[in-house]
């Protein structure tokens, strides 16, 4: 596989002909030996990947793409690490619209970049060990078929007229979302973790289509929260409004736009 856009601004590239959890792979390397921030590790057979919640996450060889990516803070003390997912989200929907065009793009907090309302790509970010950094996983959903989905609303890059094939393709998904996030982490760190003042904050809400939707959202403690996201907050909490007019700042949940059901 020729990457010559993904080489050149990955720290460590890692292209696999097939794993296990590219996640996985990454955390080895980790225990193994120092890495540096954006070290990255790829494949396009990911036989035991795994989504938010515990779900599993296969799909046939060659037709997705799995990429981790290590991000490591220079001042973990300050470094807001609740961001990463987002800003991989915001990072990787710059990376697809560039490819399917018309502003189709767009991020459902936290964790899933859609094309046209259809998932197209899941994003699992995951802290180490050493609470410096994190691995930040994402499944691309590059050209399967109707009846290759996973999962009911989802789609791939060639479902959304992308025409790309081989490793152009993967080099220009993979290649776009590694040059936005490796500048959104470096403006974060420049404004000293203030997402505000760096940006991040505008950018990831202007990508993200669950703001201003009706929304349920599955909590990881189990029971729900029903409401209107109306924002974010200066830690990437969603803000849900509910009948009431109470607002809730939740840091992790299932997010569903009710007006798609």
């Amino acid at each position: 596989m020729e990457l010559p856009i993904t080489g050149g601004l990955a720290a460590r590239l890692r292209v696999l002909d097939s794993a296990g959890s590219t996640n996985d792979v990454l955390a080895g390397l980790l225990a193994g030996g120092p890495e540096p921030s954006f070290s990255t590790v790829l494949t396009l057979d990911q036989t035991a990947g795994r989504g938010r919640l515990g779900r599993s996450w296969t799909a046939p060889r060659g037709k997705t793409v799995a990429v981790s990516v290590l991000v490591r803070a220079t001042d973990p003390a300050g470094f807001p690490f609740g961001w990463v997912p987002l800003m991989a989200g915001a990072a990787m929907s710059t990376s697809i619209d560039a490819l399917v065009g018309g502003g189709r793009t767009g991020l459902k907090w936290p964790n899933d970049v859609q094309v046209d309302g259809l998932k197209a790509c899941g994003i699992l970010a995951e802290m180490v060990p050493s609470a410096d950094a994190v691995i930040v996983g994402t499944g691309i959903n590059l050209t399967l078929g109707h009846d290759e989905l996973p999962v009911p609303g989802a789609t791939s890059l060639a479902l959304a007229g992308v025409e790309v094939l081989g490793d152009e393709l993967v080099d220009s998904v993979v290649g776009g979302y590694l040059a936005s996030l490796v500048e959104l982490v470096g403006r974060l760190e420049a404004a000293r973790g203030d997402a505000v003042a760096a940006g991040i904050h505008r950018e990831v809400s202007e990508w993200c289509r669950t703001l201003g939707r009706e929304v349920r959202v599955l909590l990881p403690g189990g029971g729900e929260s029903f409401g209107v996201a109306v924002g974010l907050d200066g830690t990437g909490r969603l803000l849900v409004r509910d009948d009431r007019g109470e607002t809730s700042a939740l840091s992790a949940g299932d997010v569903t736009h009710l007006r798609y059901e």
